[in-house]
Parts: C-alpha cells; sequence; structure tokens
C-alpha cells in the first residue's frame, strides 16, 4: 500500500513510536531535538498539516483534549505502524544532497578577500563545535536506554553517527583552512 507520502510524514510517524502519544507542538519540540541533526526540523505549521495528512489516512489518530488540556495527542495506529515499517523496508533509500551553505559560499571565495573566506571557516569550526556539544547532549540522555532491544537503541546509534559525522566535517574544514593558511 503506497501512501504518496512526504519523508517528513514518515519521519513524525517515526517519532510517535517511542510509546507516548504527542500533541502537535510535543511532536514540534521531539523533531527539534531529534531531527534537527540529520533532517529538516519541519515547522510548527508542517507539524499540523502532516499531522492532518496522517490521520486523513487514517495513519494517527487523534484523542480529544480533556479539560486541562488544550491540545488534541496523537498516537500512531496499527494501519500507521504496518505503512511506515513498509516504506522503512521498501522504499528506496536514496542519496543525499549535500545542501551546504558554507561549500557554497567557499565555491565563489574568490570574489572575497582570502581573510574573509578564512573567517567563515573559522566561524563555521565553532558552530560544528557547538553543535556537537548539543549532540553529546542527546547521546548522553540515551545512555542506559540503548542497549540492543532497547527503544533508544536505533536513535543511539544515528547520534553515533552524527557525532562521526560532525567530526569528520571538522577534519575537513581544519585541512581546508591548512591549505587557505599555506598559499598565503
Amino acid at each position: 500500500m503506497s501512501q504518496d507520502l512526504p519523508t517528513t510524514s514518515y519521519a513524525l510517524l517515526g517519532l510517535l513510536t517511542f510509546g507516548d502519544d504527542l500533541t502537535g507542538y510535543e511532536l514540534k519540540q521531539r523533531a527539534d531535538r531529534t531531527l534537527r541533526f540529520y533532517w529538516v526540523s519541519p515547522a510548527m505549521s508542517q507539524v499540523y498539516t502532516e499531522l492532518e495528512r496522517l490521520t486523513d489516512h487514517g495513519l494517527v489518530s487523534p484523542r480529544e483534549a480533556g479539560p486541562n488540556q488544550k491540545s488534541s495527542k496523537y498516537r500512531i495506529t496499527a494501519k500507521g505502524r504496518r505503512e511506515l515499517t513498509r516504506w522503512l523496508e521498501e522504499a528506496p533509500a536514496g542519496f543525499p544532497t549535500l545542501k551546504h551553505p558554507v561549500a557554497l559560499r567557499l565555491l565563489v571565495g574568490h570574489l572575497v578577500d582570502p581573510s574573509r573566506t578564512r573567517a567563515l571557516l573559522r566561524s563555521h569550526l565553532d558552530e560544528l563545535a557547538a553543535h556537537r556539544a548539543d549532540l553529546e547532549g542527546v547521546r548522553e540522555s540515551l545512555v542506559g536506554r540503548d542497549a540492543p532491544g532497547d527503544a533508544f537503541r536505533y536513535p543511539s546509534l544515528v547520534a553515533d553517527w552524527g557525532l562521526e559525522y560532525l567530526a569528520g566535517e571538522q577534519a575537513i574544514i581544519e585541512k581546508l583552512l591548512q591549505r587557505l593558511d599555506e598559499e598565503g
């Protein structure tokens, strides 16, 4: 069964598989804490649009807000879990497209003073360090819940992947800076 859903729908379905019902706002918070490290975290409006689409397809079900709640909470349905599993097993993974603002600026670095390009790369190193610190915090929060068979085993693997990716990015930028410094 193909729902022809955008990847963001599947990402949100995946975030609903950890055993708790979430409001749209809570789902957005979870996306911001997790997806932002390896996927685009959707805007609040997109979360609600996708929840409506997923509800229309019967892939999530809303639980009406109680007297002390402002918003409905959503849970993945059995049909939603089957569709997510089908997508995981059958849809081609695809190849990531590098959409990198620093690489784009470096591409046309000949238009500015070399010191500006080096400053851009150093600034990127600072941002990488901050991003890495954030992800290390996420990874640390998974310790003890990341053994094989635990619910957060796979999120911990993704966090480890992200940490290695950021370390690789740092090494690349440091090499580029070294080459630019050697050139004068």
